[in-house]
């Protein structure tokens, strides 16, 4: 583990330095608490810091109450080595955000055990963080896709939708459902179902840029919202992403199955301001006009104008969604 040692005596840094690579540390080691500073706020931070108390321009509290405003940084845990031995000195430097400290002259055995307890504190921070982490992944995610689920992707779009009114720019909105998705699962089971719902979202996530959001919206249906999207080419990324999923038959354990999507697609830019709900109607309106048109499609939502397909299509045997 990295560790930063800022002293500026010369020799009690060199001791310091010594020993804790003895005690298997990879040492960075400064002269003042400015330095000091530039590193522990720095990407990829050591997790451990020994500060001397007193330093040129800027002494060891000081760096500890810097560093502790800090929160978008990970857990940094901080030992003063001080020869105040005054309980108000040592409150004091406890309170500017230190975990601990140790006087002078320091005992290497003393001084290796204060940091294993700072290793098991580090340890079990990076624990919470990842069960944090994990259940906020849970809340927001679809377990089976792990795609964003319907709730995430809508509070997504709703904030994309203010950013875009707000800078004058056009968002896409992509309602798809995956076509005689019952007969799938009738024919093949279930689990043949779920591989087929976990590939399509693969596939939708490998067709949309980094900054799009795509989210099981529900059963077989999914939303996927292309932010900043020039009005003049959203039906056609919409065209390649329709096309990623039945351009290649889905392997499963069952064999390969070729899966198409139909798809409603809304450019904001059409509509005005309208209401989240009002849009995603309109979309999903469109979405049953491709599926009525029959399957394999797009349709494009626009305010008072014939809708339009942008693919060849079969006559529709089925006029109900699926």
């Amino acid at each position: 583990m990295n560790i930063l040692i800022a002293d500026d005596e010369a020799l009690s840094r060199r001791l310091l330095e010594k020993t804790l690579e003895r005690a298997g540390y990879d040492v960075v080691a400064v002269e003042n608490g400015k330095q000091a500073l530039e590193i522990l706020t720095a990407q990829d931070a050591p997790r451990l810091a020994l500060l001397d108390w007193v330093m040129p321009e800027v002494d060891g509290p000081s760096v500890c109450r810097a560093v502790r405003k800090r929160t978008d940084h990970t857990y940094i845990y901080m030992l003063l080595l001080t020869s105040k031995g005054s309980k108000e000195e040592i409150v004091r430097g406890l309170e500017a955000g230190a975990d601990d400290y140790l006087t002078k002259p320091f005992d290497a055995e003393e001084l290796r055990a204060r940091l294993r307890v700072g290793e098991r504190i580090l340890l079990l921070e990076d624990r919470l963080v990842e069960a944090r982490e994990n259940m906020r992944f849970r809340a927001t995610h679809d377990p089976l896709t792990s795609l964003l689920n319907r709730g995430a992707v809508l509070d997504l779009l709703g904030r994309e939708l203010q950013r875009s009114r707000r800078e004058n720019t056009s968002t896409a909105i992509l309602l798809g459902d995956i076509d005689h998705f019952k007969l799938v699962n009738d024919t093949y089971g279930h689990i043949v179902g779920d591989e087929v719902l976990g590939e399509i979202a693969n596939r939708l996530l490998n067709s949309v840029r980094s900054y799009d959001f795509v989210g099981r919206y529900g059963g077989e249906e999914f939303l996927v919202v292309l932010n900043s999207c020039d009005p003049n080419y959203g039906s056609s990324r919409a065209e390649e992403i329709r096309k990623s999923i039945s351009i290649t038959p889905i392997q499963t354990a069952k064999g390969s199955i070729t899966v198409t999507m139909s798809f409603g697609i809304l450019q904001t830019a059409d509509w005005g301001p309208r209401s989240l709900e009002d849009l995603l109607h309109e979309t999903d309106t469109a979405l049953y006009e491709a599926k009525a048109a029959g399957r394999d499609c797009l349709r494009i939502a626009r305010p008072a104008t014939r809708q339009e397909v942008l693919a060849p299509v079969a006559p529709a045997l089925l006029r109900h969604k699926r």
